[in-house]
């Protein structure tokens, strides 16, 4: 099962975030090829405003593919299994890696855009399969340590992209293609390493009918002692949906049997990308030059908050199974609510004393430990644990389709947010931070240890009424 999730974790979630954190390492060196490549194509220099929109379009392209890759990710999981739609993904990735490896050779920045496209359509495919067949092959008494693997693997790239955009490794002038060409690396490791894997067994019994097969795979994944109370629990949900087949993600927002569990997905998908982390990486060079620390040195501080944000993934994985989802995502944003108060008042009077930098710079990293403890891991979880197999994969559609476009939304309007509020921004992500809180307490049951038909039964009261 370890092995498992490290065969679809490589080439799933751990692109996703590696490819978010590669771009940042050569920013200057892409601006440079921009200019070089307008002047010889047209003999005439680059305006900074046709610049800014290049580079913009090649930074956020990623996030226009991702939300492609959300869209068709639910269908290429029906269609070609789970195990299949992540290994037909790494093409993707591997075609990705060439456009952007020779767009610098051969003069081309269209081909960086097209590259960053197709590895935005691999991030949302991977986003949406790889949670998908954690959640389904996963014990009960797994689930949540397991699917805090897609988490582990996102922080990991991040991180991975961090040290090797360093200058000292890719992100010098002369390797920047070799950087972004890289993720095909990932890619290569999955194609080798997944096929010795199984298809999910839920996959197998509930969509294909394959008795026989699911056995097999719950033999690999349990042993042949232990597979047998996994396989009556898929029987159980198989004959609850009596040959229902996999709905579309229009059908679940007219059916008043989800109606609860789809409200919860939105608000806390929406949640985790609004709650102000993308904020907190914005403010953080900022901050680091208010407390001195040099701007040579500010690439390796920030290593701080990639291993931040691993650790905690990590912390959770080890904790969800024991804690249970709710208080860690409750508390999770309660703490978020709590350091983006004192983020407002360290950042407003930062001039005033010489000690407030390093509060403000404390407050980032207990902002980012509470985000990885909380909404960073568990909100993929309970997506596929508010969902029976029917309508997973349309449930992890929406769910990534909102994610895209709140990530390209938050990417798009929260430089006009600092601009206008400030420091004040944070206050903001304290009001949204509070009612997803809220809402999560009123709202979520405790998911912990119960099967997917025990969880739809507690939903079944808020859709239907207490006493249906």
């Amino acid at each position: 099962l370890f092995l498992a999730v490290c065969a679809v974790g490589i080439g799933g979630t751990f692109q996703y975030g590696y490819n978010v954190s590669i771009i940042n390492a050569p920013t200057q060196h892409i601006h440079r090829f921009l200019n070089e490549t307008w002047a010889s194509r047209y003999h005439k220099d680059l305006s900074p405003d046709l610049l800014t929109f290049l580079w913009s379009v090649i930074a956020s392209i990623f996030s226009l593919g991702g939300l492609c890759g959300a869209l068709v990710g639910g269908s290429m999981a029906i269609r070609l299994g789970r195990k299949g739609a992540l290994l037909m993904n790494n093409v993707i990735a591997i075609l990705a890696s060439i456009l952007m490896g020779i767009s610098f050779p051969t003069g081309s920045f269209e081909l960086l855009i097209a590259g960053r496209f197709l590895i935005g359509i691999n991030s949302g495919i991977g986003l949406c399969v790889q949670p998908l067949y954690i959640g389904e092959v996963a014990p009960k008494h797994l689930r949540g340590s397991m699917a805090m693997g897609s988490s582990i693997f996102l922080t990991g790239g991040i991180l991975t992209g961090q040290i090797i955009g360093l200058r000292e490794l890719l992100g010098g002038e002369a390797y920047w293609p070799l950087l972004l060409s890289s993720s095909c690396l990932p890619a290569f490791a999955q194609l080798v390493f997944l096929p010795w894997f199984p298809e999910s067994p839920r996959y197998l019994l509930i969509d294909r009918g394959d008795e026989l097969g699911c056995a097999r795979a719950l033999k690999r994944f349990h042993g042949s002692s232990e597979y047998r109370r996994e396989m009556e629990d898929i029987q159980r949900e198989s004959f609850a949906l009596d040959g229902e087949k996999p709905r579309k993600p229009w059908q679940l927002f007219t059916d008043r049997g989800v109606r609860w569990q789809l409200v919860t997905v939105i608000m806390m998908t929406m949640g985790q990308q609004l709650s102000g982390i993308n904020a907190i990486y914005f403010y953080a060079t900022y901050i680091f030059k208010q407390a001195g620390i040099s701007a040579e040195k500010i690439p390796y501080v920030t290593l701080g908050t990639g291993g931040c944000e691993c650790l905690t993934a990590l912390t959770c994985g080890l904790l969800i199974d024991f804690v249970g989802r709710r208080c860690l995502i409750i508390g999770g944003y309660l703490l978020m609510t709590l350091w983006s108060v004192v983020l407002t008042f360290s950042l407003t009077y930062q001039e005033l004393y010489s000690w407030v930098p390093y509060v403000s710079m404390a407050a980032i990293f207990a902002f980012i430990l509470s985000f990885g403890l909380g909404p960073g891991g568990i909100t993929n979880t309970l997506t596929a644990e508010l969902f029976v197999q029917s309508s997973r994969p349309a449930a992890y559609m929406i769910a990534g389709t909102i994610s895209w476009i709140s990530f390209f939304t938050i990417g798009m309007l929260f430089p006009f947010i600092v601009n206008g509020l400030k420091q004040y921004c944070f206050l903001v992500f304290v009001l949204e931070c509070s009612l997803v809180a809220a809402f999560i307490f009123l709202v979520i049951p405790e998911t912990k240890n119960k099967s997917f038909l025990e969880i739809q039964r507690e939903f079944h009261k808020l859709n239907f009424g207490r006493n249906a």
